[in-house]
């Protein structure tokens, strides 16, 4: 792939990644050659084509798990695997919405530890990533939770009644993570079933940016797993996160 620098290192490489796949995005819906989910599966399959051929030939020692390719065994002996997710939140960029992304994240030795979400949607579009964390962010005193537009988690409903929060409707994994990392949000937390791609990239621009990120019962987030089901997570600010895991285990115990 001609154009595509090779001597970036992982994270300047997540990002360059990200958002070129967010302009290719775009360029499909700007086309107007598809709409509503024909849409979202042109975008997903041309955004998909172009990270995995750049993977392979930027990083070719290196595991590769994407949402829209075959899985294979391979990427299981990798102590470095790149995770990605071309469309995440398909529905919403296939509606017209903002609240979608990009995601490329690196796993090595199963954390989480580089990566990029771009939100090419936003005005201008926004890249956020783990070399350059955002600097100053103010988070509310009374929590904003981000949670799913259809199918808000019960767990995500208990802690915000608890804690006196309000519930933000958004669409993707990725833009619900980056509205905490960018402090338009304190707490997303997720139970209905997610996979690895939904969560890498943004757990690992969360870490960067001292946020604690686990699952919603205080275990560690693992990827590169040969079943890359990972249903759930907690991402919020260090400070709420015992009161959150508390709360969610009361809701657990309560029915």
């Amino acid at each position: 792939m001609s154009g595509e620098p090779a001597n970036m290192n992982d994270a300047e490489l997540a990002a360059h990644l990200a958002v070129e796949a967010g302009k290719i995005l775009l360029d499909v819906r700007a086309s107007g050659a598809f709409e509503g989910k024909a849409l979202g599966n042109a975008g997903d399959e041309t955004a998909n084509r172009y990270l995995v051929d750049a993977l392979r030939k930027l990083r070719p020692d290196d595991g590769l798990l994407s949402e829209e390719s075959k899985d294979t065994d391979a990427r299981l002996s990798k102590s470095r695997v790149w995770i990605v997710d071309p469309v995440d939140g398909t529905r919403e960029y296939g509606e017209g919405r903002s609240d979608w992304a990009v995601h490329v994240g690196l796993a090595i030795d199963g954390k989480a530890v580089t990566g990029a979400v771009a939100l090419p949607g936003l005005d201008k579009g926004i890249v956020l990533r783990t070399d350059q964390p955002l600097q100053n962010v103010k988070h509310a005193q009374i929590p904003r939770l981000v949670v799913s537009r259809t199918r808000p988690a019960k767990e995500a409903v208990a802690v915000a009644k608890a804690l006196g929060g309000e519930l933000v409707p958004m669409g993707s994994a990725g833009a619900k993570a980056m509205a905490v990392v960018r402090g338009e949000a304190e707490i997303y937390l997720h139970s209905g079933g997610q996979y690895e791609w939904d969560s890498c990239a943004p757990v690992a621009v969360a870490l960067a940016n001292d946020l604690h990120c686990s699952r919603i019962d205080g275990s560690p987030m693992q990827y590169n797993q040969s079943d890359t089901y990972l249903p759930d997570l907690l991402i919020c600010p260090r400070g709420l996160a015992d009161k959150a895991l508390t709360l969610v285990r009361e809701s657990a115990d309560s029915g």
